[in-house]
């Protein structure tokens, strides 16, 4: 939640999703982004999938077949991670449009879920110039 708040994109939670997210330990996660993140909540894929705009569903897994920095992005892309311990399910695997992967050292198994979101979302706001909301910082 707080990595889209401060990089103003969206964030959809797809239940069943491997955190606790009650009122009380959304707060506690969200500290005090919870007013800052546009949140929407889903009871499943399948509900998901139905309110599903337009646009390309890319997968970050460590199964990717697409390493994320040969990935051209588009505006309306969608970032899609799994839970920490078990990855996505097969059925987000078949739906979506691409699956990629963050390269990483030999005999590492993967990271940190927000870690490996915020590497790939990072270059894809790079990419779209999806940034351009953020003022410049000025200074040395």
């Amino acid at each position: 939640m707080r990595l889209c708040a401060c990089l103003g994109v969206g964030l959809d939670v797809i239940e069943p999703c491997g955190f606790p997210l009650g009122d009380r330990a959304m707060r506690r996660a969200a500290m005090d982004y919870a007013l800052q993140a546009e949140v929407r909540r889903h009871d499943s894929w399948a509900e998901y999938l139905a309110e599903q705009s337009d646009g390309r569903l890319l997968l970050l897994t460590t199964q990717g077949a697409v390493r994320y920095t040969d990935v051209v992005y588009q505006v309306n892309d969608t970032l899609l991670v799994g839970r920490e311990s078990a990855g996505a399910p097969e059925d987000v695997h078949a739906a979506a449009d691409a699956r990629l992967v963050v390269t990483m050292a030999p005999g590492a198994r993967s990271l940190n879920v927000v870690v490996a979101a915020a590497m790939v979302l990072g270059e894809a706001l790079r990419q779209t110039v999806g940034v351009h909301r953020l003022p410049a910082r000025s200074g040395g």
